[in-house]
């Protein structure tokens, strides 16, 4: 038998949550042990974040093309290589790939061991022929693809997010199984890239977002061909390679050449002996208190995905500089999610911090405002012919800024101050006294938050009366 490992730290998980905790812990004077089971980077640089953005890319190159005639510039059907835009994801992979390598984390001088952890007791995890002991343990180990248990779906071949990347020849028709934003991102891209694509959501596409924003980003889609069938829930599958039919609750049918499924995302939890370790979990995750630490041992943090909440890349990045904090410094430190924003790359992007309107109106009742700013309102947007977007800003009476939508070209980058309002605490006077650079699409963040000056300023008795007697005076 092996001697023990000890560490002060041991991360399960080699993603981009548990890659920054073990780099800034290490960095800090900490001994660490990273432990990874398949490849360095997981879901967000092998089969997520990273691949989905380079072939929505490739995409938007292809749509480029087709849309130039406004601009002065012939609009043509391009060529379009799909298995040289698979060759552009992989490229694009292999390029940022070092940055999350063994070879960085040891030079850092993390021990990485490639093995699958499972804990055998409150304060152990054994990976492959290692024992580890640790003084603290952060379980980083993400989600995996949902599946749905519909009839026939097991004799049919399939693709999820993590195997889509695998293929190189692009799909006739391909068949999205959720309308989420990992389903309508990747069926925008594949339409671009000249594939049939339906989508197939048997709720609402794009349900967790504002639906006055969704309908701008949808309606484009659509324009563009994407098949788009909401309330539309499939009851079997049945077919081959290359002819998979769906048949839907309805009694109707849809054939395609391609099946992806992207319904959601489950913890990765399983086989991990949490339950020998006095861990608490549920279909969720690990369950864990506002510092993110396990309620049932108090050794254990969990982060990202696994964690139960929001799954998106830079929250396992944030919870990340949280248990640092906490596990190494003892500081009490506490989760939240109202400054975090989240972003739908499709075309129009579609961009959220904070509360929706709904959310604002029911947290608030009628104590808030809701002041928009339309993008065919920015010169820059009319001269780069981007003319469709919004934003829309919602404020408390009192000026504080519950929250931000925006759909539009660039709505990831323009949502950037909100997100720093919101997190900093500054209210509708901050953003609308910002001096913006023009012509720039940020002008239109400027505008909005305007807006909620606009009524006190231009249709106050108050305000006339004092411009009126102030002239007298001279």
């Amino acid at each position: 038998m092996t001697t023990p490992i000890k560490a002060d730290l041991c991360v399960i998980g080699a993603g981009p949550g548990g890659l920054s905790v073990a780099a800034g812990a290490v960095q800090m004077g900490a001994s660490v042990v990273l432990i990874e089971e398949g490849k360095m980077g997981g879901d967000c640089l092998n089969y997520g974040c990273v691949p989905s953005k380079a072939l929505i890319a490739a995409g938007k190159a292809a749509h480029a093309h087709r849309s130039s005639g406004p601009l002065g510039v012939a609009g043509h059907e391009p060529e379009i290589d799909y298995a040289a835009a698979m060759a552009h994801v992989e490229a694009t992979i292999a390029k940022i790939a070092p940055h999350d390598s063994v070879e960085r984390f040891e030079g850092l001088g993390v021990r990485v061991i490639k093995a699958r952890a499972r804990f055998t007791g409150p304060a152990e995890v054994t990976a492959g022929d290692q024992v580890i002991k640790a003084r603290r343990f952060v379980v980083a180990t993400g989600s995996a693809p949902v599946v749905l248990p519909v009839p026939g779906l097991d004799q049919v071949p399939y693709m999820t997010n993590e195997t889509l990347w695998e293929n190189r020849t692009r799909p006739d028709h391909l068949i999205v199984i959720g309308g989420g934003p990992i389903g309508i991102e990747l069926a925008q891209a594949h339409r671009r890239l000249g594939s049939k694509v339906t989508v197939l959501e048997a709720f609402t596409a794009l349900g967790k977002d504002d639906p006055e924003l969704t309908a701008i980003a949808l309606d484009q889609l659509r324009s563009e061909g994407v098949d788009i069938r909401e309330g539309a829930k499939v009851t079997q599958f049945s077919g081959q390679t290359g002819a998979i039919t769906a048949t839907l609750e309805d009694a109707g049918t849809i054939e395609g050449s391609h099946l992806l499924m992207a319904v959601g995302r489950k913890p990765n939890v399983n086989g991990m002996g949490l339950d020998e370790a006095g861990i608490e979990h549920d279909r969720k995750g690990v369950v864990v208190d506002k510092g993110l630490r396990s309620v049932s041992n108090r050794r254990v943090y969990a982060i990202g995905d696994v964690a139960g909440g929001l799954q998106f890349t830079h929250v396992a990045n944030y919870h990340a500089g949280l248990v640092i904090r906490n596990a190494l410094f003892r500081l009490p430190v506490r989760n939240q999610t109202r400054h975090i924003p989240w972003v739908t790359y499709t075309d129009p992007e579609l961009a959220n911090v904070g509360l929706t309107e709904d959310q604002a109106r029911e947290a608030y009742g009628g104590r808030i405002e809701v002041h928009k700013f339309t993008f065919d309102g920015s010169d820059r947007a009319l001269a780069e012919g981007k003319p469709t977007g919004l934003v829309k800003a919602v404020f408390s009476k009192r000026g504080k800024i519950l929250g931000c939508g925006i759909v539009g070209a660039q709505a990831g980058e323009l949502i950037h101050p909100w997100a720093l309002a919101i997190s900093a605490g500054l209210k509708a006077k901050h953003m609308a006294g910002f001096v913006a650079p023009y012509p720039t699409l940020g002008e239109a963040n400027k505008r909005a938050a305007g807006a909620y000056f606009a009524p006190r300023l231009f249709d106050s008795a108050l305000v006339k009366w004092a411009v009126r007697n102030l002239a007298r005076l001279g």
